[in-house]
């Protein structure tokens, strides 16, 4: 049987090393901002742009920590479960998941769409948000098919 794996962890390291330049480049912004707010010469936008690395940190950061099962899951009770039982209740919040996810990912293109019809831009930066909220579509649906699927 094919696995998934094959298919989704290169992409999802990837997505993660970006992830974890956008944390980065988030620190240094910061940092940057407090020094030179100290100077009275603060980085024009840098609240702005926090807010969209901070969108990129997690949707890039969604997809890896899936595959590596990172979530954080409750399983005192869920362990002491016959194993027919857990197999319900493991198949019930994938396919919950699967549909919240799905109707999340259809809402966000949709705002996406409004938001390039209606051309709103950041306050400071007069950056247009929608490619943000784009990005955060791809990835969003790019993860739905895989994001509760159990490889091990």
């Amino acid at each position: 049987m094919l696995s998934p794996t094959k298919y989704l962890e290169r992409p999802g390291k990837y997505f993660n090393v970006i992830a974890s330049v956008a944390v980065s480049t988030m620190m240094l912004l910061s940092t940057a901002d407090v020094v030179l707010r100290l100077f009275g010469k603060p980085i024009p936008g840098a609240y702005e742009l926090v807010g969209f690395i901070g969108t990129i940190i997690v949707s890039f950061a969604l997809g890896f920590t899936s595959l590596e099962k990172g979530h954080i899951a409750v399983e005192l009770l869920y362990r002491k479960l016959p194993q027919r039982t857990q197999l319900a209740i493991e198949t019930f919040t994938n396919t919950v998941s699967f549909l919240f996810f799905g109707l999340i990912t259809y809402q966000a293109f949709i705002y996406a769409l409004d938001m390039r019809k209606s051309g709103e831009v950041s306050p400071t930066l007069q950056m247009p948000v929608y490619p943000f909220i784009f990005r955060d579509v791809f990835r969003l649906w790019s993860s739905v098919p895989h994001s509760n699927r159990r490889i091990d």
